[in-house]
């Protein structure tokens, strides 16, 4: 028995959590199963399954193995169908992550017709403003706003978020409506960080004045956030001055929920890029969903950094 068959035993088992349906479903004589579980085992070195009179079921290992194993089968079988018809019919599973205000107000809206398009895909989303570890983790690509880091991957830049200032209505009945950075002393920021206990820059703008030049104003705040969910809530709750993608609070803006401030004075755009590894043939499955992925974003970016 090859290696490939082989692992789609493993993944068949670890699904049905049972050598015998396995067995059914596969048209192979259980002791087969059995064999080639066990032959897996021995050649990687650890236990992959626990087993018991009653279930089956994943160690740790077993789980990333069994993880590992469903990309690479998916990705034989593109491998299969690689000089074949285009129209091929995609499958497998994609894994993906991006912040969460993305995939709430852009990709998840548009996600059903992209699913109906392609019903053989599986795609597992995350969404979360940490910076996860494409490699790790697992990812086939993630979308990522802002600065990159230095690293091995590849970035495919999509454009740039449209920065702007905004607060509550009630907020600005409160501490007034500011017209420069300078007038700002008395006004609270509420603070954004990854990490909880570290510190933000303050207050954040691009000087018409200067060349462009990013400037920064220290500022004041009751509240640090580390979530873009919470970062949008606390500015409606009227707690403090936010700074972010015009997209994502353009409908609070035009509602009234939300008041612009300062609009000579925002923060430099910000970039938005996929970032995937760097692989000599990224499967058809992951170009097809980046290509998806940079077509509903356009519309909301702006091609370059000019303000």
């Amino acid at each position: 028995m090859n290696r490939i068959e082989a692992m789609q035993i493993y993944v068949s088992v670890a699904e049905l959590a049972s050598f015998t349906q396995t067995a059914n479903t596969m048209g192979l004589p259980k002791a087969s199963i059995s064999t080639a579980v066990q032959q897996l085992e021995s050649e990687l070195g650890t236990r992959l399954l626990h087993r018991t009179t009653r279930r089956v079921q994943m160690t740790q290992d077993g789980q990333v193995f069994y993880e590992r194993c469903k990309d690479l089968l998916a990705d034989f079988e593109e491998l299969q169908n690689l000089f074949r018809s285009s129209e091929t019919a995609l499958q497998g599973r994609l894994r993906v992550d991006m912040p969460s205000g993305v995939a709430k107000d852009v990709v998840l809206p548009r996600l059903p017709e992209f699913l109906q398009a392609h019903p053989a895909m599986n795609i597992e989303l995350s969404s979360t403003d940490r910076r996860v570890d494409l490699i790790r983790e697992g990812f086939d690509c993630v979308l990522r706003v802002g600065a990159l880091g230095d690293s091995n991957l590849i970035a495919r830049p999509l454009g740039y978020y449209r920065m702007i200032n905004c607060a509550s209505p009630g907020y600005v009945t409160q501490f007034g409506l500011p017209q420069h950075p300078d007038e700002l002393a008395g006004h609270r920021l509420i603070h954004y960080v990854m990490t909880l206990g570290a510190r933000d820059s303050g207050f954040e703008y691009q000087d018409a004045d200067d060349a462009g030049t990013v400037k920064t104003v220290a500022m004041n705040g009751a509240l640090t956030v580390n979530n873009s969910d919470a970062y949008y809530g606390a500015c409606l709750a009227g707690l403090g001055i936010i700074q972010v993608p015009e997209a994502g609070v353009r409908a609070a803006l035009d509602s009234g929920q939300l008041v612009e401030l300062m609009p000579n004075y925002r923060a430099a755009p910000m970039p938005v890029s996929l970032v995937y590894a760097n692989r000599r043939h990224q499967p058809r499955r992951v170009q097809v969903f980046m290509n998806w992925l940079d077509a509903i974003m356009k519309p909301r970016l702006i091609i370059a950094p000019a303000r």
